[in-house]
């Protein structure tokens, strides 16, 4: 079975989708141990730990296409690193700690995220910033476009829910080079959610917004996290955009090496995620979505979040681990 070009199926689909939620379970558990510490990099460390020695253990040949770094940046889960005991042969995108600031000071929404997609599926996205907007499913397709003003996509967007501007909610990452698109945001009507970190988080809200108020992501953050959070609105039927941020020589030379022909290009969902996608992400803080570790005298407590393209499942999973198993 080693090295077989094997794609995702739906009953391969069903086995990996839980061990994957097992390997963000356990990395978030990791991390959580850590968290309001003040310690960013003991606490992405002891989630990398625990993630590598989980996806080791799955019956699958699997590669890095989105990890912690180049390899001489991350001695571990660096793009390119193989992982997995050997079967069918998967992309894996990956942050063990997504927001480790927020984890650091114990703020809301830190997860612990995986997707994996058939070999060849994923956007091997250079470490560079994505100008990105995304909405959660049961749109028109196209419903938004990365070539339209703020204003234009708002206007769209309520047009299609039926609603006025003012009742949308736009999540944005609170960094100064976002000033224009918040006041963008702000003359057009809308309501913005400013996050301090995380946004793979910040676009999955997207996908509910009943329940996480947001209806829309929108603003520059890394490429990477972009990709993940391709995958998982794959998942439920979500559209995304990214465009790389590819603005020096040197970025650029280091996108065309991982095979980006267009550095002005538009990607959609579909493009950065192709193929059978499983998503998984563990609460390390409480958040909108998913509640956070929770430490007990004889067991820990995890809320995860799996979804599989393939059948467009999405399952909230709350398990219940012997303290012993993580000691």
């Amino acid at each position: 079975m080693i090295g077989t070009m094997a794609k995702l199926g739906d009953n391969l689909n069903r086995v990996l989708s839980l061990e994957l939620a097992r390997v963000t379970e356990q990395a978030a558990i990791a991390a959580a141990r850590l968290r309001g510490r003040g310690d960013e990099k003991a606490a992405d460390q002891a989630a990398v730990d625990a993630m590598r020695k989980a996806l080791n253990q799955i019956e699958v040949d699997g590669t890095v296409v989105i990890g912690e770094g180049e390899r001489d940046e991350a001695p571990m889960l660096f793009i390119g690193e193989k992982v997995g005991l050997g079967g069918v042969m998967v992309d894996i995108a990956l942050d063990p700690l997504e927001g480790t600031t927020v984890c650091a000071k114990n703020l809301p929404n830190s997860l612990a995220v995986v997707a994996m997609a058939d070999s060849g599926s994923l956007l091997n996205a250079p470490d560079v910033y994505m100008e990105k907007i995304a909405v959660g499913p049961g749109y028109p397709k196209g419903i938004v476009d990365l070539s339209r003003s703020p204003a234009a996509n708002l206007q769209a967007l309520a047009e299609a829910k039926g609603v006025k501007v003012a009742d949308l909610t736009a999540c944005i990452l609170d960094r100064p080079r976002h000033a224009q698109l918040i006041a963008a945001v702000r003359e057009a009507g809308a309501a913005i959610r400013l996050i301090g970190d995380g946004d793979v988080a910040g676009v999955i809200h997207t996908t509910d917004p009943e329940e996480t108020g947001i209806d829309i992501y929108m603003g520059i953050g890394g490429a990477p996290e972009g990709v993940l959070a391709a995958a998982a609105l794959r998942c439920t039927g979500g559209q995304m955009q990214g465009r790389l941020q590819l603005n020096t020589i040197d970025k650029r030379v280091r996108a065309e090496r991982m095979g980006v022909g267009d550095p002005n290009k538009i990607y959609t969902a579909e493009e950065m995620a192709s193929g059978n996608v499983i998503f998984a992400a563990t609460g390390v803080t409480d958040g909108n979505l998913l509640d956070g570790v929770r430490f007990y005298r004889d067991r820990v407590t995890t809320h995860t979040l799996l979804m599989r393209s393939f059948s467009r499942t999405i399952r909230e999973v709350r398990a219940h681990h012997h303290v012993g198993d993580f000691a």
